[in-house]
């Protein structure tokens, strides 16, 4: 072999995890191997939404299976086992530490046994690190009321509890058993309970997974959110039941964690009462879930934090605005998911420290610069922005992959130097400075 040939070759993916912890033949999964470690707090404030100015903002590490986060961290999500147009090597390379996949969308193909003959998501995905799913819950709000994958609203008109997205076709139907979906595929029915969900999640083989929750929207009456937090509740005993039963019973396999979810929509009192509820089941951790007002964001958090033991994680599902992201880790998110990151770039929105940007504008054209100055990402060190802007114009997938790559780039990063302000004690002047940055130029997300 050549000098020159042995220049171009690249160093070898790193090994799958073969024995995660916690595995041994013959035994149940040992719980031991998935615990959170707390590092650093922000200190109290008379500002803080907590109780007494409490800030639940930290720094940790989330010990699983497949290996730990280091948190805060951002999780990217890839819907179907994989991340739209980019490697799992990719993700890893650009400093992705998990991923998320969604259940009910891996169930409808190529379904659960599939994956839990190959070894589990990660390994089926070829994933060298931990993994999430979510429960098929979300279904009920994306497939139910026909709305996009935004969960933090601005609402404004008429409360009601039929409400259907313009142009939509309801398509799940709840009841106190589960949820009936009609299939986004082709129409045909499906059904969903707290023992199905965590029938598949657990074929699934995730680090952690969601306990099957219903995702009301702002839209809902006041009486509907109270009855949907109590059915939650209902089937969150029923999942931490099943999951316990499962875990007994699937032998040789590594510790699940299970997160319960907390609804509640804007209501502090719901959102209490929700937290308390979560808190007193045998739940690993919690997910910060369903619609809520940009406005008071930190403040639900802050309010589930209150009632939350510290020492269980907490993730906060689809949340990406940079703002929302702040305000969240402030007040207690430690792990975060969105699609928005690789969704935006299939579309040609570019995520930058100074603002989001469409790089399908006329003047990107003739623009040999990078997609963000100083950014190190593989997209940014290798390509330009007239070459990307040509790409996602003329519906090549290499667009897809490298405006994917570089916002995936920029929120995973955000989340670590977030992440390295709060253990260096400077995590206020860096969201002032941050957020002044990103939206100095009335940039949205």
């Amino acid at each position: 072999m050549t000098a020159n040939t042995e220049s171009i070759v690249q160093a070898p993916a790193p090994q799958l995890v073969e024995h995660p912890r916690g595995a041994e033949p013959g035994k149940p999964g040992d719980r031991s191997a998935f615990r959170f470690e707390q590092t650093t707090r922000l200190p109290d404030s008379p500002n803080g939404k907590g109780k007494g100015g409490a800030r639940y903002g930290r720094t940790g590490i989330l010990h699983t299976p497949h290996g730990d986060i280091k948190t805060p961290a951002f999780v990217p999500v890839a819907t179907q086992g994989a991340m739209k147009a980019v490697l799992p090597e990719s993700m890893t390379q650009l400093g992705a530490q998990c991923l998320l996949s969604n259940a009910f969308h891996l169930y409808e193909r190529p379904g659960e046994d599939v994956l839990d003959e190959a070894g589990g998501l990660a390994k089926f995905m070829n994933w060298n690190g931990p993994t999430f799913t979510d429960s098929g819950g979300f279904q009920v709000l994306s497939l139910g009321a026909g709305f996009k994958k935004t969960l933090a609203m601005d609402v404004k008109g008429m409360k009601s509890d039929d409400v259907i997205a313009e142009g939509k076709e309801r398509m799940a139907f709840v009841d106190e058993d589960g949820v009936t979906f009609k299939s986004p595929l082709n129409g045909s029915l499906h059904r969903f309970s707290a023992e199905i969900s965590m029938n598949i999640q657990h074929k699934l083989g995730a680090d952690i997974m969601f306990a099957f929750d219903e995702l009301t929207t702002l839209m809902n009456t006041r009486r509907y959110q109270e009855n949907s937090v109590e059915r939650t509740y209902r089937w969150a005993q029923r999942c931490v039941a099943e999951h316990e039963r499962l875990t007994q019973s699937r032998l040789g396999k590594p510790y699940q964690a299970l997160y319960g979810v907390v609804q509640g929509a804007n209501y502090e009192d719901l959102r209490r009462h929700a937290a308390s509820q979560i808190a007193s089941l045998d739940f690993d951790g919690v997910g910060i879930g369903g619609a809520m007002e940009k406005r008071i964001i930190g403040d639900i958090c802050a309010w589930i934090c209150d009632e939350m033991p510290e020492s269980r994680p907490r993730h906060v599902l689809g949340i990406a605005a940079v703002d929302d992201i702040f305000a969240c880790v402030e007040n207690g998110g430690d792990t975060f998911d969105c699609v928005a990151p690789a969704r935006c770039g299939r579309n040609g929105a570019i995520f930058t420290r100074d603002g989001r940007y469409n790089i399908k504008r006329a003047q990107y054209k003739h623009d040999f610069g990078p997609l963000e100055e100083g950014c190190q990402c593989y997209t940014c060190t290798h390509y330009t922005r007239a070459y990307v802007d040509h790409l996602l114009r003329a519906h090549e997938m290499n667009g897809f992959t490298l405006a994917t790559i570089h916002n995936e780039y920029f929120f995973v990063h955000l989340l670590d130097d977030i992440r390295a302000s709060i253990d260096g004690g400077y995590f206020d002047e860096f969201r002032d400075e941050t957020l002044a940055r990103f939206y100095a130029n009335g940039s949205r997300g």
